[in-house]
């Protein structure tokens, strides 16, 4: 029967042997793994205290944004008010040419008679020879 246990338990060894190897290559993994996870931990806390910085240069810059946005509504409500302005200028520009145009209008119909006679008086000096 001491025979029977060591037959088995010489059975059991080269099992137990592939147990412990798995075992211990499992082990190695999760020793390779955790070095990768640190190393990509300590990579990413760098790359964060980069992100920090460009955080805080991008807060300066919204600050310089809001100014230049401040100023360019400034100077938009003076454009506005210049187009106000403008407008009731070119209004006032269309009532004189209205009242230009009526002048002129009635200017022409006073010389029209005076057209009539100028051709009448060409048109006998042409017949007489003299123009």
């Amino acid at each position: 029967m001491a025979d029977k246990g060591v037959t088995q338990g010489a059975a059991a060894r080269p099992g137990e042997r592939q147990r412990f190897r798995k075992l211990a290559q499992a082990a190695l993994n999760a020793d390779v793994t955790v070095e990768q996870v640190d190393t990509i931990l300590t990579d990413m806390g760098s790359a964060l205290d980069g992100f920090g910085n460009t955080l805080g240069d991008l807060d300066g810059t919204i600050e310089k944004l809001d100014t230049t946005l401040s100023q360019l509504t400034g100077t938009l409500t003076r454009v506005d008010d210049t187009v106000d302005r403008m407008v009731a200028v070119v209004a006032r520009l269309e009532t004189v040419v209205s009242r230009i145009e009526a002048l002129v209008g009635i200017g022409e119909a006073a010389l029209r008679p005076l057209g009539a006679i100028e051709s009448a008086g060409r048109s006998v000096l042409n017949r007489i020879g003299l123009g």
